[in-house]
């Protein structure tokens, strides 16, 4: 516990998609020598991830330490039916790490972990990060502001979209350090302001540099140097008794094809396809309406976008607007009048309601039966179900790349990675890319195979530190995996864990216990206000 001295007793560092193919390479520059030294100091390992290894699922279950069965969140969008919206922390339906500490009147200060807007209110601060708003709802209330008068800015986006042609790549990169330094500063200030015995603090660039420049090698350094600038400061000032460092995933090149999934579906006869409506999940109508202030989450097309589904019905579509604008030079006027709403409206989409099984979401690395009884307009009857998918598992196993090369390392039920209360809201097919280097899509594109429209993407192996007092250099870890970081977190700091959690404290802790606490309930979630919710949300490639 905090003697008041304003020292940390346990440290969690977040680096978004850290691993060692990465830092080895970071070494030979010798481009992060904090985090160097705690490895030199303590040990290290590959913490292998969890199906799917994204973002938004997978640090909801590092800190909660279950997997989405439990927790409920399996991608970017919640799903409704076939209406979908972006996640928010009240999606997680499980307990956080820092709200079972605070049950043991041990607080915490968390700044920057995604999914953590709107913030739970504990004995410490939490100041949400990405897929939260630009300026969140923190906790305890006023903080945010006060932060920004400490230390004169923060934000939680660039201050640019993606394509923004507006901006050099050198002021990206500027701006990427800036985000770097706004997380170091501001958990600095709040570790100092609340001394808890807890902090976790996350950096989430590491992993956006890799999409948006394509594992650009000297952009990959200049944003690991700022991070570790940053950690190098927070371990100066903060002294954290013992420190840890996770990834929630790791990431590298996608050397091979894009296999769009509908395409095969729709071949196979899965598929029925539409013009109009949503289309798929898709960051860019929600970025757009966010970002001109309107408190949304959801996106429903406008007259222009219905106009363009009515056009495209006649055989006039975006795309043949666009490419005509091209050929006369007026390249600069496309995403002027041809918007990207009006291009998901005026395009070839699923047909989610009229489909036997769909891919939802690329992210979500599966297939979805519409099933009678538990979709709105299921087409499979549930006698049907275990065939069909059985069905599905069979024609998947057997996709081939052009070259002759399997695409799929596994196509199994959802059972083999699922289990828990939430099981139904996931996909029922899990199709696992082989050996994550083949890219997914599921968009409609006319045809099955082409290369990867994101060159670099996500690995299943990130990396997990451990050093300071108590800590077990020689342990064994092996077998790391995402879910036992949280139990290995309270381990460290002497309570036990959550019988819930399908991870285990690891042997750099003594091994803890595990009790019974209450079950999360909608009575424990957060009302998320009336704040304008993600108005600045950086389009970050991962959805389509």
């Amino acid at each position: 516990m905090s003697d008041g001295s304003g020292d940390l007793d346990t440290l969690l560092i977040g680096i978004d998609a850290a691993c060692e193919p990465v830092f080895d390479r970071l070494y030979e520059t010798d481009s992060i020598p904090n985090l160097k030294a705690l490895i030199e100091r303590g040990t290290s390992a590959p913490l292998t991830s969890q199906i799917p290894p994204w973002t938004p699922s997978a640090w909801p279950s590092m800190y909660t330490g279950v997997n989405p069965g439990k927790h409920g969140v399996y991608g970017f969008v919640a799903f409704d039916g076939y209406d979908w919206e972006v996640v928010t922390s009240n999606h997680v339906r499980e307990h956080a790490l820092w709200t079972l500490l605070d049950r043991h009147d041990l607080t915490s200060v968390v700044v920057n972990v995604p999914v953590t807007h709107p913030p739970d209110e504990i004995d410490g601060a939490i100041v949400p990060g990405f897929i939260g708003p630009e300026s969140p709802r923190s906790h305890p209330e006023g903080i945010l502001e006060e932060i920004r008068e400490a230390i004169g800015e923060y934000r939680v986006y660039p201050n640019y979209s993606r394509g923004d042609e507006h901006y050099t790549d050198d002021e990206k990169m500027e701006e990427y350090c800036t985000l770097a330094r706004m997380r170091g500063e501001a958990f600095r200030y709040l570790t100092g302001r609340f001394e808890p015995d807890f902090g976790f603090v996350e950096f989430q660039k590491t992993d956006t540099v890799f999409h948006e420049f394509e594992g650009d090698v000297e952009k990959v350094r200049q944003i690991y140097e700022a991070t570790d600038e940053q950690i190098g400061r927070i371990l100066e000032e903060c002294d954290p008794d013992r420190v840890f460092v996770a990834s929630d995933h790791g990431i590298g090149p996608y050397e091979n094809y894009e296999f769009r999934v509908n395409e095969f579906l729709r071949e196979e006869g899965y598929v029925e396809t539409i013009t109009g409506g949503k289309g798929m999940p898709s960051w860019n109508p929600i970025r757009n309406q966010l970002r001109a202030g309107e408190d949304e989450t959801r996106w429903e097309p406008g007259t222009v976008e219905r106009l363009a589904a009515k056009a495209a019905s006649i055989g006039i579509t975006p795309s043949q607007v666009g490419a005509l604008l091209r050929r006369v030079g007026l390249e600069s006027v496309v995403k002027q009048y041809v918007p990207s709403g009006v291009t998901r409206t005026g395009s070839k989409q699923v047909d989610f309601a009229g489909s036997r099984a769909y891919m939802r979401a690329r992210t979500e690395l599966g297939v979805r039966i519409n099933l009678e009884g538990r979709d709105p307009e299921g087409k499979v009857p549930e006698e049907q179900y275990e065939d069909v998918r059985d069905e599905l598992i069979e024609r998947l196993s057997r996709v081939e790349t052009p070259d002759g090369d399997p695409v799929f390392g596994e196509v199994v039920p959802r059972e083999e990675y699922f289990h828990g209360p939430y099981v139904d809201e996931a996909v029922d097919v899990i199709a696992v890319p082989n050996e994550f280097e083949q890219f997914l899509s599921a968009q409609l594109v006319g045809t099955q195979f082409g290369p990867p429209t994101e060159p670099w993407n996500h690995k299943l192996d990130g990396l997990f530190v451990a050093a300071g007092e108590g800590i077990d250099v020689d342990a064994d870890l092996s077998g790391a995996h995402l879910f036992d970081v949280a139990p290995t977190i309270m381990a460290a700091l002497g309570v036990p864990h959550s019988d819930r959690m399908d991870g285990s404290a690891l042997p750099v802790v003594e091994e803890g216990e595990s009790t019974e606490y209450p079950t999360y309930s909608d009575e424990d979630a957060t009302t998320a206000g009336d704040e304008t919710v993600e108005k600045r949300l950086a389009d970050l490639g991962y959805l389509e």
